[in-house]
């Protein structure tokens, strides 16, 4: 839990008065998250509610409208708690989910829950629905590129190499396989994955979700939960419905290397928000990408 903003207070009792008709709550507690404010909010009657008011700058970083049809998808399927409230600027009410305990890398690393991952996630791939959000990763790279050069952000000084690593990666994926475009998630962290009454998981926070290869959510899972290959293995495994063979695992890892590569650039141009902390991010997942590009080649000889 996070410091209550006292400017966020007087947003939430208009949120509350507007979507379930009263505001006298009983407790408020700030939830997790990167770039928005988000509130648990209970009443003396039992009713319990979830308000997130909208960070500052994520109006250049996410429409908002994109991220209500995802949602909107999500609470059809049963993948995430109801929805009661998306307004415009991205503020948003949900119910909380009783009892809920949210993921860490530590729990997501558990067999079983390796296995309702891979579920919820085919749930989403094979619903055959189309949002008509894209989620086209090197469109949004380029337009985070813009961010930083007009921020005037210092990039890595390799940067320009190891892009073009990541392009020539692609070109040699995009050349083996036949990818799909499925509703995806596209930001798993652990604490996007909650468990409720009834051992029930749950997926929430659909702000960077689109139309992706299904496979981003698979690698981006495994990075953020930080799986060894033992559990990436149980993953692919649990979400093909097949012991993965070696095109598979390239996919996989190609996958891995986006995720850092876009997700790099997306931190990048945060910095001028949110300062050294997103600094030190980019700088995590761009050494991790460098990694899994070595580690891409050596698959590559096999």
């Amino acid at each position: 839990m996070g410091e209550i903003i006292k400017q966020d207070l007087s947003a939430v009792s208009d949120l509350l008065k507007l979507v379930v008709g009263k505001d006298d709550y009983c407790d408020i507690k700030r939830m997790g998250g990167l770039t928005n404010h988000t509130y648990y909010v209970a009443f003396a009657d039992g009713a319990e509610y979830v308000v997130r008011i909208p960070g500052e700058g994520t109006e250049e970083l996410i429409v908002r409208s994109d991220e209500e049809k995802s949602t909107t998808l999500a609470c059809k399927l049963g993948v995430d708690a109801k929805m009661l409230h998306f307004g415009k600027d991205g503020s948003k009410v949900t119910e909380y989910i009783k009892n809920a305990v949210t993921m860490s890398s530590e729990t997501l690393k558990e067999p079983a829950r390796i296995g309702q991952v891979a579920d919820i996630f085919n749930v989403m791939h094979s619903c055959g629905e189309d949002t008509g959000v894209p989620f086209e990763v090197f469109d949004m790279a380029a337009g985070y590129e813009k961010i930083i050069r007009d921020m005037n952000v210092p990039m890595f000084d390799d940067y320009a190499e190891n892009k073009q690593i990541v392009m020539d990666i692609k070109a040699e994926i995009d050349a083996s396989f036949d990818i799909r475009k499925v509703p995806c998630h596209n930001d798993p962290l652990c604490e996007n994955w909650v468990v409720g009454d009834g051992d029930r998981m749950y997926l929430i926070d659909w702000e960077y979700a689109g139309m992706n290869d299904g496979m981003w959510d698979i690698a981006d899972v495994s990075i953020e939960a930080g799986y060894n290959d033992e559990q990436d293995a149980l993953l692919l495994e649990k979400y093909l419905k097949k012991v993965p063979d070696t095109l598979d695992k390239k996919h996989f890892l190609a996958s891995k290397i986006y995720v850092d590569y876009l997700w790099t650039l997306w931190a990048m141009a945060r910095v001028p928000y949110d300062g050294k902390p997103m600094e030190d991010w980019a700088t995590e997942r761009y050494a991790r990408m460098k990694d899994n590009i070595t580690n891409f080649s050596q698959l590559k000889e096999e």
